[in-house]
């Protein structure tokens, strides 16, 4: 059995619009105003919201959109040598076992260090 008898279709294909393109940076232009609506503006010129913002990408570019890409300044420091801390700096290690926790300051030696941890392995 047909559908055709059963659903109302109808066998027009649907044309596109063409849209001049001053008429497209018009609407773009109407959607970058503070307070605007995408959606308003579309329904204003009777286009949908999807192709108002894929216009937006094309003709508004992500800097015209409000809140959109901005270039920062940046300063490039070089790297700070290993074994070195900032001033004012103190460095703390915190170790925590099950039932234990060492606190290591920036003073300990290698070795004691290494004696305390083989120490509290074998517990």
């Amino acid at each position: 059995m047909s559908t055709n008898s059963v659903m109302d279709t109808n066998k027009q294909r649907r044309r596109h619009r063409s849209w001049p393109e001053a008429l497209k940076r018009e609407i773009v232009a109407a959607t970058l105003v503070p307070g605007s609506s995408v959606s308003l503006v579309a329904r204003h010129y009777d286009v949908n919201a999807n192709q108002v913002f894929a216009w937006r990408r094309r003709y508004g570019g992500a800097a015209a959109e409000p809140g959109g890409l901005q270039l920062m300044p940046v300063t490039v420091m070089p790297d700070q040598p290993v074994g070195t801390a900032s001033a004012g700096a103190s460095e703390l290690i915190e170790i925590v076992f099950a039932s234990y926790r060492v606190r290591v300051g920036d003073g300990v030696k290698r070795s004691t260090l290494r004696l305390v941890l083989d120490v509290l392995e074998q517990r």
